[in-house]
């Protein structure tokens, strides 16, 4: 917070000091003003936005709304919840502000097509055994309708996954877009590999 303040001041006295010497008396009380206004309003944005981080939880849902989703809204909510898959949100005042789908195999897929084959395999293979479906977590699309929404839902499913007594990697099946390099990298996750159409990175877990 105190650098974004600094950040604002030195904007601001940067206007100040293009002003004639002969405007500067007049300016100067506005000025003043303008500082106090502006860090009054980041201290009170900066406020709300912690709150909602601190209060978020992330629960289990039944459906999403696959309009939302900017990276695959062609798959339905039957698809999302097959097989083991399973959809998290991000919930705040009883509004879910993020979502992340995921799909659990024991093989790291390069497609859709193999995404829904290996998690097929999987599930199958946990019916025989354990019930507990898959070694890897795949997350095959995330989206947040509010900021900081996206980073908290990679925090959050990132804690549970520790937790998980089978669980030992996560891996993305990302689109080839700078947005989800950015995103995923930014993160903290590592490049593990492209793809013909898509790229799997991969957020160390152990």
């Amino acid at each position: 917070m105190i650098e974004i303040l600094k950040t604002v001041k030195k904007k601001l006295v940067s206007k100040y000091l293009k002003v004639d010497n002969s405007k500067r008396k007049k300016f100067k009380p506005r000025f003043k003003a303008r500082i106090r206004k502006n860090k009054q309003i980041l201290t009170k944005n900066l406020d709300n936005f912690f709150d909602w981080i601190k209060g978020a939880e992330l629960i289990e849902l039944k459906k999403c709304n696959t309009e939302e989703d900017p990276v695959r809204p062609e798959l339905d909510n039957v698809f999302r919840r097959s097989y083991g898959r399973k959809i998290y949100g991000v919930q705040y005042g009883g509004e879910i502000h993020a979502v992340m789908c995921f799909a659990y195999t024991n093989q790291i897929p390069k497609s859709v097509e193999e995404l829904d084959k290996f998690s097929h395999d999987a599930f199958l293979q946990s019916a025989q055994r354990d019930q507990n479906v898959g070694q890897i977590a795949i997350a095959y699309t995330v989206w947040s309708k509010k900021k900081g929404g996206g980073k908290l839902i990679v925090k959050e499913v990132f804690k549970k996954i520790k937790k998980s007594n089978h669980l030992n990697r996560l891996v993305t099946l990302s689109p080839l877009t700078k947005m989800a390099t950015k995103f995923h990298s930014k993160n903290g996750a590592k490049l593990l590999q492209v793809n013909e159409s898509t790229q799997n990175f991969e957020y160390k877990v152990m």
